[in-house]
């Protein structure tokens, strides 16, 4: 039962680092100059005294006993970042500048380090869910989680955290040291392509999933990025789109939910996002990087653009960016002799130049890369056995039940035949597309169980993991079970007809660079579903999504799963809920709206919309901080499934709810217990109204817990005093206005269980909420 037991998984990892083949090395003995990871042997240096390589010292002292060591043009070189393959290399080089021989084949990209001071190079990998491979004849082939919203939906931080622990060590033992990972932003357009990636809509539960991520990430040596930073919440237009928001909307939303994934995760890096915000590229952003993100939460670590994300030199390294990453991407290598001619010059200061190689050093010395160094591609030590457990223990958590007719599941051990119909469902699951696709270790060679799937380009191929959900079944299962591909609806339906139970699997692709045009299942998946319903009521089906669709046959079906994009071991996953070996426990992390009528943005904006300065705009102040349930609670729509829902083969009662002033914050408790007949998880959610609010109420906390039938816990939780305070833009800090607070304890955003008063002292807090 190890896939039950994210603690015991998490704990694994962590202590596994030697058995999997990590070992400390001087960065000296690591790597000569520009020396490929990959290569069967490095040369053994003896190094010159170091005292930065004291781990007893702080990384806050080590660094700066480095940078005393280091010349002008050293620090600047980790201002640099290349394109790992020969793309990046220029007709006319760059002049005084090293280039690294080549990087890891397929890898995202690298920045040379520095030898003569043993400052490892930076070995950068995408991204969230795993370790991804650009494409090629032979691309690299690594476990994969389930998309971030997926993770989301487990409400589950300790699983978000061993998922974490489990891609940095196949990061680490793949030969990198940066994971592009740490994706949050919040879900304000629920066509964005990438919405997959990121944490949902709530600031406090995303922002809790993606630290525990980064921090598990980083207890493997490996920096790990939090971005899109920040308001990336698109993707048409993505490079010229300039939103527009408030302070107090920005601090209420998106920046709160990078606050606490911050403060939860201390990554080591932040990727600043390719559009604008209120007027400035987000890489060139003084008020969001150097206001924000340095000076309010005090972030210590350094600031890489996202690939094709710089537009200049010294506007860009004042306005607090610190590294040029993947700099073939952009229009001009910035960062390289015009940032140290910037300097020469005095456009930019030389503090400033130290700050910025001072950023990267801490964020390489904080999580260990000094001192646990790779050392190349170690892939062959990497245990897929139990990294298949921890994936498939995220994607089983994050599986949400969203409809149950009785009786029909979990699938019963009498039904004679399972007729499934759709996605490929008898070869492997579907994933997301773009940079950060993972192409699965147990697939062919090149990664793809289904070839011609479209689109090939960017942001394909369409990739589906091996992981079959039919040959799952049949293993678990004394039923015939059989797939058609569905193409033919009247030979689908006839053959539902015969069969005592079908499930229907639909999907939306959904990827980087695009979004989808509308919420519906597309290539008329919906009337697939519609016909099968029609000919048995006994139909179940299985969504595989980016994020919320509409589903026009709901009433017709008997059963609806969302199982998101869920990983490598996701077929298993999904067979596991079906037949009830796993009782199901996630909840939506994002609202499904009925239409897109009731989202701020029906219409989707930035084209061709233009603003004053003839940019695509985006108007974020639409909804301001109501993001989400919260515009729904404003405007009265009814969603098609709200946020925070979800159901179980099991059932539960929440009650006791007490709750008192305590600190700046409230502390509230409450019981759970399990008056089914099977053993389940409970998330238990507590929300928090406030006069004068952005909406009515907030989540302010939540707890998922484990119970036998018949079992209960009394469980506490604390809500965070930022949760009670607006954003006062004019004193710079959060202010709690006092008075009457309601406390509500729910199953999800639109079904309160009951509620509690509290009275609540004004106070007036600081920048971070204290």
């Amino acid at each position: 039962m190890i896939a039950s037991r994210p603690k015991a998984i998490l704990a694994r990892l962590l202590a596994g680092s030697v058995a999997m083949g990590v070992v400390a090395v001087s960065p000296a003995a690591a790597q000569t100059t520009n020396n490929a990871p990959g290569a069967a042997a490095a040369r053994t240096e003896v190094p010159k005294a170091r005292p930065w390589m004291n781990t007893a010292l702080s990384a806050d002292a080590r660094v700066e006993l480095l940078l005393q060591a280091m010349t002008l043009d050293e620090k600047l070189q980790l201002t640099f970042g290349y394109f790992a393959t020969n793309a990046d290399w220029l007709k006319t080089p760059i002049k005084n500048w090293v280039y690294p021989k080549d990087g890891l084949p397929a890898s995202a990209g690298i920045v040379p380090g520095i030898p003569r001071l043993g400052i490892p190079n930076q070995w950068q990998t995408d991204a969230g869910v795993g370790v991804a491979s650009q494409r090629g004849p032979t691309p690299r082939l690594r476990t994969s989680l389930p998309s971030g919203i997926a993770t989301a939906a487990t409400w589950n931080p300790e699983l978000a955290q061993a998922g974490g622990a489990m891609i940095g060590r196949e990061a680490f033992l793949s030969g990198f040291n940066v994971q592009l990972a740490g994706g949050m932003n919040l879900t304000r357009e629920t066509r964005n392509g990438r919405n997959f990636e990121y944490g949902g809509e709530d600031p406090l539960l995303a922002g809790i999933i993606t630290g525990h991520e980064i921090k598990g990430i980083q207890s493997q040596h490996v920096v790990s990025t939090m971005k899109h930073y920040a308001f990336n919440g698109q993707e048409t237009n993505r490079n010229n789109i300039d939103h527009k928001i408030g302070e107090q909307a920005a601090r209420q939303s998106d920046l709160l939910a990078f606050e606490i994934a911050n403060e939860v995760g201390q990554p080591g890096s932040v990727m600043c996002s390719y559009n604008r915000v209120n007027g400035h590229y987000a890489c060139e952003n003084d008020w969001l990087l150097n206001t924000v993100l340095k000076r309010d939460w005090g972030f210590k670590g350094y600031v890489m653009s996202d690939w094709g994300a710089t537009h200049s030199t010294s506007e860009a390294a004042n306005a607090g960016l610190d590294q040029q990453s993947g700099w073939a991407f952009d229009r001009s290598a910035y960062f390289a002799d015009a940032l140290r001619e910037a300097v020469n010059n005095g456009h930019v200061s030389e503090a400033r130049a130290t700050d910025m190689a001072r950023r990267v050093l801490w964020g390489m010395v904080s999580v260990g890369a000094f001192d646990t160094v790779v050392t190349g591609d170690q892939a062959t030590k990497i245990d897929y056995s139990a990294h298949a457990a921890v994936t498939r223990a995220d994607a089983e958590e994050g599986i949400v039940l969203l409809k149950a007719t009785a009786g029909l599941l979990p699938i019963a051990r009498t039904a004679k035949s399972i007729l499934l119909i759709g996605a490929h469902a008898d070869v492997g699951v579907l994933s997301g597309g773009g940079s950060s696709q993972v192409y699965s270790h147990n697939a062919p060679t090149n990664g793809l169980v289904v070839p011609d799937a479209f689109p090939s380009g960017f942001p394909g191929p369409k990739t589906y993991h091996a992981s079959s959900p039919m040959k799952a079944l049949q293993a678990r299962t004394g039923a015939t079970v059989t797939y058609l591909d569905g193409k033919d609806v009247k030979a689908a339906a006839a053959a539902a007809r015969k069969a005592d139970v079908v499930v229907v699997f639909g999907e939306q692709w959904t990827g980087e660079s695009i979004d989808v045009p509308d919420l519906n299942l597309p290539d008329g998946q919906n009337a697939l579903i519609d016909a099968v319903a029609r000919a048995n009521k006994k139909t179940v089906v299985v969504l595989e999504t980016g994020g919320p669709v509409v589903m026009p046959w709901l009433g017709k079906v008997g059963a609806v799963l969302e199982a998101w994009y869920p990983g490598t071991a996701g077929g298993e996953a999904i067979a596991r809920v079906l037949t009830g070996e796993v009782n199901p426990s996630g909840h939506l992390p994002a609202t499904f709206p009925a239409s897109l009528a009731q989202t701020p943005r029906p219409v989707l904006e930035g084209d061709p919309k233009l603003d004053r300065d003839s940019h695509p705009m985006g108007n974020y102040d639409i909804e301001g901080a109501a993001v989400g349930y919260k515009w729904f609670d404003k405007t009265g729509a009814k969603p098609l499934f709200p946020f925070g829902y979800g159901l179980s083969y099991t059932s539960f009662a929440m009650s006791g709810l007490t709750a008192a002033a305590e600190g700046k914050g409230i502390k509230a408790a409450f019981t759970v217990k399990n008056t089914g007949a099977l053993q389940g998880k409970a998330v238990a959610q507590v929300y928090v109204s406030g006069a004068g609010w952005e909406a009515p109420k907030r989540l302010g906390a939540f707890r998922k817990v484990d119970l036998a039938p018949g079992t209960e816990q009394t469980l506490s939780v604390t809500i965070d005093p930022r949760l009670l305070a607006t954003f006062d833009v004019a004193s710079g800090g959060w202010r709690i206005a006092g008075g009457e607070y309601s406390v509500m304890l729910a199953t999800s955003a639109a079904d309160v269980v009951q509620t509690v008063k509290v009275q609540v002292a004004p106070q007036t807090l600081d920048r971070t909420g204290k």
